[in-house]
């Protein structure tokens, strides 16, 4: 993930300055003098949203930012423009303290001008996975109620559009922008027979011991799509 911060910067970098190379690695002569360096200097918290089980855990990566070129206005001009540009950027978080002395020291680098650019990364918390119940199956007669579910891909993505059927029943019904679906009215469990799901050119069957077995909603987790 924080690799993907990496390639962002660059790319950040290639709008603003060109041509200009770009080094990740830690300051030296070639960086310091011809480019510009992005210096992942430390990792640090960042606040956590805490409206649920499954919101995304957050850190934030600092990277020191210097700036080279073949004279030294042409460096502090290119500076300037990265500074400014970054400010300009929603989720930087621009950091224009003095770098301390002993980081260029550990560095093994003369102190130049520099600033710290903050930005934050995400990683997503995936949800409970869903054993089966391998219990017997006690058929209960009941009323009709509703019969809900999501459909899901790999990664748990929502699939919105994918088929589903119950062919014994006759009905059939399509997911939502959120990969849901819902039959308003179906028998008990024990007599819908099997339920079927079509997308992705994928098709999965759920026999009604499957089903029985898994609470609602369901959680339908499609194959990955093969080659």
């Amino acid at each position: 993930m924080i690799d993907e911060v990496d390639q962002r910067l660059k790319a950040w970098v290639g709008r603003i300055a060109g041509g200009t190379p770009v080094f990740l690695g830690v300051p030296d002569r070639d960086s310091l003098e011809r480019g510009v360096c992005l210096y992942l200097l430390e990792l640090g918290p960042a606040p956590q949203a805490r409206a649920g089980r499954r919101t995304p855990l957050q850190i934030s990566v600092c990277y020191l930012v210097t700036a080279g070129a073949a004279s030294p206005e042409a460096a502090h001009r290119l500076l300037g423009e990265l500074v400014f540009a970054a400010m300009e950027e929603p989720d930087f978080e621009v950091d224009l303290t003095p770098v301390a002395t002993s980081v260029w020291t550990g560095l093994r680098v003369a102190p130049r001008p520099a600033f710290r650019v903050r930005v934050p990364v995400r990683r997503e918390r995936p949800g409970p996975v869903l054993q089966p119940v391998r219990l017997p199956v006690v058929a209960q007669a009941g009323p009709a109620e509703a019969l809900l579910g999501c459909v899901v891909g790999p990664g748990d993505v929502p699939i919105p559009g994918a088929l589903v059927e119950l062919p014994a029943l006759r009905l059939t019904t399509r997911t939502d922008d959120q990969g849901c679906f819902r039959f308003p009215r179906v028998p008990p469990v024990d007599a819908l027979g099997r339920l079927e799901v079509r997308a992705n050119g994928a098709l999965l069957a759920l026999a009604p011991e499957a089903l029985a077995a898994e609470p609602q909603p369901l959680l339908i987790r499609l194959p990955p799509k093969e080659e």
